[in-house]
């Protein structure tokens, strides 16, 4: 497994981490049994970063989490959860008073002291903006509630405004094949200043893993089921936003691409991205061992090259650019 410096905070950090909103909710349902042994197969696989949101299943993503922890403290991972969604997502609501119960909720449920990174979950636009935002932010560092802070944004616009906080160690972003905008500007700024990205959605939602035809059926609680046109959440947090059937026929493409490569599609998908300059990290989700286990092998692929970069420029560009490129 490659290993990175996660931004500012100077940690060390697995280039594939393991991303936790299935272990919470809106994925069909996943045992605690399942889920720490999710959490068990990703460590013994050499993932050393686990992504969480204190409203994955309202707090039950966290709490398995802390588990795991207490049972292993000496695993060695880095824990970002993130905050803002459990209330109206009106800029009003990110104040201070709202950023510690927020974080002392979160630091109960994964039974530690001081969080190693919170991340604002998304927030709106105008918070990016607020001094105010980040001074709370400073204090909270300050007073040892957290070790470090970051965002995790919808748009590359939000990074860029992210990414001129001088505090902000880390951004977290969706990136994958079909998703290639954050490449223009995001990953060179990130890098020019130190801050970390943190590739979410990077199977789009399941589609690059090359398992779904046009007639595949999801739970009803899956958000693949009830936000692809973005009636609960983001648009784009659901198969990135693109039309799915248009992703199953990029998808098979994708697919060819990889076995010239001699990989499945998902390692394919995930080693592209964590190959990417300025990547820190990239957090696909996993609801087995299996699907674990296979994630985190893309960590140790040999670099892709500059041919196979060429292939998914042409793809993105010729299926999805002029549908998605303007709106994130």
């Amino acid at each position: 497994m490659q290993h990175r410096t996660l931004g500012r905070t100077g940690r060390d950090v697995s280039v594939i981490g393991l991303g936790t909103w299935q272990l919470g909710a809106d994925w069909g349902q996943v045992s605690e049994a399942d889920a720490r042994a999710v959490l068990d197969a990703s460590r013994d696989a050499g993932v050393t970063f686990f992504d969480t949101a204190d409203v994955y299943g309202d707090g039950r993503s966290e709490s398995l989490i802390g588990g795991w922890l207490r049972d292993n403290p000496d695993a060695g991972v880095t824990v970002a959860t993130k905050m803002g969604r459990r209330m109206d997502q009106l800029p009003e609501n990110y104040v201070m008073s709202n950023f510690r119960a927020w974080t002392d909720r979160s630091r109960r449920n994964l039974g530690v002291d001081t969080l190693d990174l919170v991340q604002l979950h998304c927030p709106p636009t105008t918070v990016y903006a607020s001094d105010e935002t980040f001074d709370a932010l400073d204090a909270l560092v300050a007073d040892g509630a957290i070790a470090n802070y970051g965002v995790s944004v919808e748009t590359v616009d939000q990074a860029l405004t992210a990414i001129a906080r001088p505090n902000v160690a880390t951004v977290q972003i969706i990136l994958n094949a079909f998703r290639l905008k954050p490449l223009d500007a995001v990953l060179p700024a990130a890098q020019e200043a130190g801050v970390g990205i943190i590739a979410r959605v990077p199977l789009a939602s399941g589609l690059l893993s090359g398992r779904y035809t046009h007639d595949t059926a999801f739970a009803s609680d899956d958000h693949r089921s009830f936000n692809r046109h973005g009636e609960a959440f983001d648009q784009g947090e659901t198969f990135s936003g693109v039309d799915y059937d248009e992703g199953v026929e990029a998808a098979r493409e994708f697919s060819a691409l990889a076995a010239d490569a001699g990989l499945t599609p998902a390692v394919a998908a995930l080693a592209w991205v964590a190959q990417l300059p300025g990547v820190s990290t990239v957090i696909p989700g996993a609801r087995n061992v299996a699907q674990a286990e296979s994630n985190a092998a893309a960590g140790s692929v040999p670099d892709l090259g500059e041919p196979f970069t060429a292939s998914v420029r042409e793809l993105y560009d010729r299926r999805f650019r002029a549908a998605i490129h303007s709106r994130w």
